[in-house]
């Protein structure tokens, strides 16, 4: 007996993540098509195979982070900044999130509406009651009713320019014991330098770093996220950088993982302004500067 063309494309789809190498165990194949990751004939293409590399490569460090937290608390609670079409909440929560049973809690911070309720939408679909999206902007979600006032674990995926800094903002005020976060478009501190440029060329032979405008770009990205290392540093987190994924994937490739652990705070203090004043940033200061001032003059 023949089968028509829609047994037969039916048949052709995979059932299991086993027939797909690159899926993990455990995954749901209907999630992934749902986020486009997967085509509707249950294939990866190139640029859905990279994306998936960069989420899953990000999961390899979030994962012992989830685990520490509900080691000591038994839930965890994670508020990811631009959120986007939410491919990093919803890959947690699936491989994750999904098989506790206490009050663990993904939010998914995005400022456009109608990824919001996609969102919202995906995570009813796939009965995913541990998940909620708000439409607001990262700023704004510091002071929001509609998230706790601790949270674990703050993540922010390249999220532009200075939402990165109040992701970190965030995180400091709700007390989050680890940071996960990839910065993308750093433009305020080249903005400063090349404003600046005239005056302090004459200053001193390290201002040849940031002389040629492509220079002034590129150390200006560099050295933003330097000072923000620095200012975690300044609030006690113990930090590391590393690369996301090989640079052949992406151009913004920077991690940074932060980790709260008392540790001391004003050599870093001091580092920081130090920074600030030898390449010309102090008008930048009450950015990266003056909470953690205050903070070391009680610190080790």
């Amino acid at each position: 007996m023949k089968r028509n063309k829609a047994d037969a494309k039916a048949a052709s789809l995979p059932t299991t993540v086993s027939d797909i190498p690159e899926i993990r165990p455990g995954q749901s194949v209907a999630l992934l098509q749902e986020l486009h990751i997967l085509t509707r004939d249950g294939k990866l293409n190139q640029d859905s195979r990279r994306k998936l590399k960069q989420v899953y490569h990000l999961y390899q460090f979030i994962e012992p982070l989830l685990q520490d937290v509900r080691s000591e608390k038994g839930s965890v609670s994670l508020v990811d900044h631009g959120a986007g079409k939410s491919y990093l909440g919803f890959i947690l929560y699936d491989l994750f999130f999904k098989s506790l049973h206490d009050d663990s809690h993904i939010y998914g911070i995005e400022t456009r509406d109608e990824l919001v309720q996609r969102s919202r939408e995906l995570a009813a679909k796939f009965d995913f009651p541990g998940m909620s999206f708000l439409p607001l902007s990262v700023a704004e979600s510091t002071t929001s009713a509609e998230l706790p006032e601790q949270v674990d674990i703050v993540t922010a995926l390249h999220a532009c320019n200075t939402a990165t800094d109040d992701a970190i903002d965030f995180a400091l005020k709700k007390h989050a014991k680890h940071m996960v976060l990839v910065p993308c478009c750093q433009a305020e501190v080249a903005s400063v330098l090349r404003k600046n440029k005239g005056k302090d060329l004459g200053r001193s032979a390290l201002t040849e770093i940031w002389r040629h405008p492509i220079h002034t770009r590129e150390f200006g990205s560099q050295v933003t996220n330097v000072l923000r290392c620095l200012q975690l540093e300044a609030h006690g987190y113990q930090v590391n950088v590393t690369e996301l994924v090989g640079w052949e994937h992406s151009m913004k490739n920077e991690l940074i993982v932060a980790t709260y652990k008392n540790l001391p705070r004003r050599r870093p203090t001091e580092r920081l302004q130090e920074v600030l004043q030898t390449v010309g940033l102090e008008e930048l200061g009450n950015r990266f500067y003056a909470e953690q001032a205050q903070a070391a003059e009680s610190a080790p």
